[in-house]
């Protein structure tokens, strides 16, 4: 059973979640690995469909993946050196200070975060990384940035539930006090993407989702024939610019 203090926007459509979420770039994790003091334990909360738990896997010898949602869990990787397991982020059930990377990839935005903030300072090994990152909108050209533009503002805008504001502030005002902060370098991900593609994915938004709950109608149907007449025929390279914020717990003052 799901926890009521998680709000669930993606259980409901957890397979097409898992099916359309692009991957994220390896250099991400390789950077990551790399800032961390070890590599026998990462813990990934707000796992979802294990996307960036399975990047872990190759890294670390033992990770940790947690979700509120059984559904996301359903469709994660089995992987022999990634447990999984349904908790909230703050609940990670591993020892304290025994943690070399905690990460959590767009999903920092629902969590608890006082409580969060405490299981950070728990489980993070001394020079122990945490690691956050969302990303907002994915970018083509002009002509089909202001069609997904509007429709996110102007069509389903009344839809995104409020912890929204995060991702568009980049993450900026979330952050577990005592961590030093790292200068991260930019990272990006990409896809090469058909129209049909792309508004697969925008079916994936908790907002169209909830638009079609509350409003029986979908959303999608406004934008589809202006997206694929800017489309044109074949594929696109579509990228999105990824917002990192990573610290570390100190070390006798040293990450």
């Amino acid at each position: 059973m799901g926890s009521p203090e998680f709000p669930d926007h993606f259980s409901g459509h957890a397979d097409l979640y898992a099916r359309l979420r692009p991957a994220y770039p390896p250099s991400l994790f390789d950077y990551l690995a790399a800032a961390a003091p070890g590599h026998e334990l990462a813990i990934d909360v707000g796992t979802g469909n294990g996307q960036a738990a399975q990047e872990l896997a190759t890294r670390f010898a033992r990770v940790v993946a947690t979700d509120a949602s059984a559904a996301q869990l359903q469709h994660a990787p089995v992987l022999p050196n990634v447990t999984y397991r349904q908790s909230l982020a703050q609940l990670t059930g591993e020892a304290e200070g025994s943690c070399h990377l905690l990460t959590a990839a767009q999903a920092a935005h629902w969590f608890d975060w006082p409580a969060f903030g405490a299981e950070v300072r728990r489980v993070l090994a001394p020079g122990g990384v945490l690691a956050l990152w969302t990303y907002e909108l994915f970018r083509v050209d002009a002509d089909i940035d202001n069609l997904i533009d509007d429709f996110y503002r102007h069509v389903v805008g009344p839809y995104w539930p409020r912890e929204r504001r995060h991702v568009e502030e980049g993450y900026a005002r979330l952050w577990v006090a005592g961590l030093q902060q790292l200068d991260c370098p930019r990272f990006e991900f990409q896809s090469l993407w058909s129209a049909d593609d792309a508004l697969h994915y925008l079916a994936t938004w908790s907002a169209v989702q909830r638009c079609r709950r509350l409003r029986g109608m979908d959303p999608l149907e406004c934008l589809r024939l202006p997206l694929q007449r800017a489309w044109g025929g074949g594929r696109h390279e579509v990228a999105w610019p990824i917002h990192l914020r990573a610290g570390c717990k100190s070390r006798d003052g040293i990450c």
